[in-house]
């Protein structure tokens, strides 16, 4: 086999791999959309995941959203104090926050956190036959272990996002009550009077996506594991990958889609 031939052959390959793994993707999302409506409902499950993405998420998120809205207030100030308009700083903050960095993130921080454990713990279920056995025992693996955790993940993102920019904005209101001295309440008034209805709604739909996308990712490449140890690492660190890319992908599309319905 010559050179040439060799690298067609591993591109083929590559892309046979590549359309294999996308049938089997669509066919994980068509299969969570059947299971998740019928009975038994883990409900005890999904609370127990609930409480592990959410709660236990919290003081990251709490950190990482305080600092965030710290940090983008006082690298803003300088810009708007060359044009006179730091009274503009609430309201640029809280557009920048609201419509962008609480559910961009939130998301962020959840793949690489919720992410990469959902992967890891499946993915170790599965090299080590656990969920084989849940199968023999009659026990349906993918409502308890799928299901159950991207519900959770759909539910919980949302709310942390709105955590998130709570914390943000608290932190931007402490940066610009040290050095303007503005009231708990004009900050906040001034902040809300250019958010719009669609901006919420948009970073509502933002963060349901995002969390969909985390559990489902995370699920699915735990659920695929192979490979004993390496593998369940693989699924973790494909979790957290596959995962942002598709945000950033959602990203762009939610906001030319917002973009088309406000314009």
């Amino acid at each position: 086999m010559s050179v040439k031939q060799a690298r067609e052959f591993i591109v083929s390959k590559g892309v046979d791999s590549f359309f294999v793994d996308l049938n089997s993707a669509v066919k994980f999302n068509i299969r969570f959309f059947r299971e998740v409506f019928l009975p038994p409902y883990e409900g005890k499950e999904i609370i127990k995941q609930c409480y592990e993405i959410g709660w236990k998420s919290l003081p990251l998120i709490s950190l990482t959203g305080f600092i965030t809205g710290l940090v983008f207030t006082k690298q803003s100030r300088p810009s708007l104090a060359e044009f006179g308009a730091t009274s503009w700083l609430p309201s640029l903050v809280a557009i920048a926050i609201i419509k962008a960095l609480a559910p961009l993130v939130t998301a962020l921080i959840a793949a690489g956190k919720v992410g990469s454990n959902i992967g890891a713990e499946i993915g170790s279920m599965r090299v080590t036959e656990q969920i084989d056995a849940m199968e023999v025992s009659a026990v349906n693996p993918f409502k308890f272990l799928v299901v159950s955790r991207v519900i959770a993940t759909t539910v919980m993102i949302p709310i942390l996002m709105f955590y998130t920019g709570c914390v943000a904005m608290l932190g931007s209101y402490i940066n610009v009550h040290t050095n303007e001295m503005t009231s708990f309440v004009a900050f906040f008034e001034q902040a809300f009077s250019k958010i719009s209805f669609l901006d919420i709604f948009s970073s509502l739909t933002k963060a349901v996506v995002y969390g969909y996308t985390i559990g489902i990712v995370g699920c699915y490449q735990g659920y695929n594991a192979s490979q004993g140890t390496e593998g369940v690492g693989k699924a973790a660190n494909a979790s957290v990958v596959v995962s942002m890319f598709l945000i950033f992908v959602e990203e762009i599309l939610i906001v030319q889609i917002t973009n088309s319905i406000r314009g």
